[in-house]
């Protein structure tokens, strides 16, 4: 029997939803590991290296699922942990610290997405802004923390003053670097790919919708529609499967991107690639995100139960995958 050692942030009761989500994953993904006949056990991560070694020597672990998205508050902070798994010698699921270290960076991303010709919306950062059109509208979004911290209608804007002002209030609120990204009027895809063997497998495509949305309103999924239940927002952003059967040359296209950029980022275990397509049907990526959500409820389990895995089958690939990676 295989012992998983589930590491996760230490996260504070009064700590934030996006934060708290993470402990509904832990209680999930155990609960499904032992039905599948893994032995499991759960430890808060700790940033001190012998600390970290001596704890997994002490559970005799035989791999770590990682599920530590932040450290110290930190998203890009969560870069450090694989080299710290890697150090101690252990298998553990998902990205390693260089796909971590390059997604985590937002527009490093898109330059590495742009150099090899792949698309991806045009953006401009701080200082200087270089590159803005003033008749253009620009979504302001952060460039080193993923839940959509900070994104909400008033992301969008248009004008390089409006675009600086924004900037400048998110990270006063927030903290952290913030930049400046087109905005693409057009449809939502989120792509959730799941490594088989030494390849990915594109599992079914979703769709967000943004059902009785007021004419005129932005199309994003904000912060309240991922976080705020209950919420307007949150009721109506529905997540909808078919496109492969609908519009099968636009699915074959977002899966030939999402295929790409795996391959040009080196992504191990499984992520999730979100798009903007555009009014003339044009695909373009926003944002890879490994090791993304794997709540129950969430778009990478709701894309693998459409593709015939389990929520309890789905957690156990990804640990055999970890248990057989090579590095």
């Amino acid at each position: 029997m295989k012992h998983v050692l589930i590491l996760h942030p230490d996260i504070a009761p009064d700590a934030p939803p996006e934060d708290l989500d993470t402990l509904v994953q832990v209680e999930a993904i155990e609960a499904a590991l032992k039905a599948r006949r893994f032995l499991v056990t759960k430890s808060a991560f700790t940033r001190d290296p012998d600390a970290l070694a001596a704890v997994i020597r002490k559970r005799d672990a035989d791999v770590v699922f990682n599920l530590v998205e932040s450290v110290d508050g930190s998203g890009r902070e969560s870069a450090i942990v694989p080299d710290m798994l890697d150090a101690v010698g252990i298998p553990y699921t998902g990205a390693g610290s260089i796909e971590l270290a390059a997604t985590c960076d937002k527009p490093l991303t898109k330059r590495m997405l742009r150099d090899a010709g792949l698309p991806t919306p045009d953006w401009a950062e701080p200082p200087d802004w270089e590159g803005l059109d003033e008749r253009a509208p620009y979504i302001v979004k952060s460039a080193i923390e993923d839940a959509s911290v900070g994104l909400d209608d008033d992301s969008v804007v248009t004008g390089a003053h409006k675009v600086r002002a924004r900037a400048e209030a998110c990270e006063t609120q927030h903290g952290g670097r913030w930049f400046a990204e087109a905005y693409v009027h057009g449809r939502e895809f989120n792509v959730a790919v799941l490594q088989q063997g030494d390849g990915p497998q594109i599992l079914p495509l979703a769709e967000m919708t943004f059902q009785e949305w007021q004419p005129g309103r932005v199309r994003i999924v904000g912060y309240r529609a991922k976080w705020d239940d209950g919420s307007f927002d949150s009721t109506r952003t529905v997540r909808a499967f078919g496109l492969e059967a609908s519009e099968p040359a636009l699915a074959q296209e977002l899966r030939d991107l999402a295929r790409r950029t795996w391959n040009l980022l080196g992504i191990n275990g499984y992520a999730r690639i979100d798009f903007r397509v555009d009014e003339k049907g044009r695909p373009t990526i926003l944002e890879i995100n490994p090791n993304p959500c794997l709540s129950p409820d969430a778009g990478f389990a709701a894309a693998a139960e459409r593709a015939g895995l389990s929520y309890d089958m789905l957690m156990a690939h990804i640990v055999e995958t970890a248990l057989n990676a090579r590095r």
